[in-house]
């Protein structure tokens, strides 16, 4: 009998133990993680070496301004894992009690790019750069919406305090995020753009041919946060040796 009861209590014990293994593979099901665009990149390769560990991980990303994916959150959009390229849409969140918790995780350049075959190259930017030698009138400058876009708001900083923002406005060619900006200045629809550092080195397309200079504007930082306990594997990989290996093959900077 005690050999019965024995058997019976190690089934049950093997059966409770697949029961609970079964119901966290079904928690955890699809992970939706809603980035900003300057991060395109370097998270889907993360997502592809975090997939090679975990077979059954199923990782969908939307991909937009942070501006356009906080609206998004806030309205109810089903997002396990937000990653913004500034802290101001983050904040946001937190100030209508939509997230709780925030990690600064990158940093990242705001640089100003030209098509490859540009003869506009080593542009020293400063409150004496020369902009109407670099982009003469008629031709265009791609810059994210800085009203609302975060690469558009850094934008709009730097050169507001380098004196040239209401100059340079009538040439602005708006985009909707850094991706479309430097889009436009690989098109040639725009024959320079301001984007992030990171978006200029996954094109082919074009060449950085000046950096702003860092004290001109609020530092550019990605924080992110987790909303859905289900995502926190996946949230934690974002810290991990492989993922910093990633982030700095793209050009961010790890904080």
């Amino acid at each position: 009998m005690k050999k019965i009861i024995g058997t019976i209590t190690t089934i049950v014990i093997i059966a409770m133990t697949y029961s609970t293994s079964a119901v966290e593979k079904a928690a955890v099901g699809k992970i939706t993680v809603f980035a900003a665009a300057s991060l395109t990149n370097a998270m889907q390769d993360i997502a592809t070496s975090y997939k090679a560990e975990h077979k059954d991980a199923d990782i969908v990303f939307s991909f937009a301004s942070s501006s356009v994916l906080a609206k998004q959150i806030e309205q109810g959009a089903p997002a396990d894992i937000f990653m913004s390229a500034d802290q101001k849409w983050m904040t946001y969140l937190i100030e209508h009690n939509i997230v709780k918790n925030k990690q600064d995780l990158l940093k990242n350049k705001l640089v100003l790019i030209a098509q490859k075959n540009s003869q506009v190259d080593n542009v020293l930017i400063n409150s004496n750069t020369n902009w109407q030698a670099i982009l003469p009138k008629g031709e265009r400058i791609a810059i994210g919406d800085p009203d609302h876009v975060p690469v558009g708001l850094y934008a709009k900083e730097s050169l507001t305090n380098l004196g040239v923002f209401d100059k340079l406005l009538p040439q602005f060619a708006s985009a909707s995020n850094a991706r479309d900006a430097l889009m436009l200045v690989e098109r040639n629809e725009a024959a320079l753009g301001i984007v992030y550092s990171t978006d200029a080195k996954v094109s082919d397309k074009v060449k950085i041919v000046g950096t702003f200079p860092a004290n001109t504007f609020k530092s550019i930082e990605y924080p992110i946060t987790l909303l859905n306990l289900k995502a926190n594997d996946f949230y934690q990989y974002l810290n991990s040796p492989q993922a910093k290996v990633i982030f700095e093959k793209y050009g961010f900077i790890i904080k």
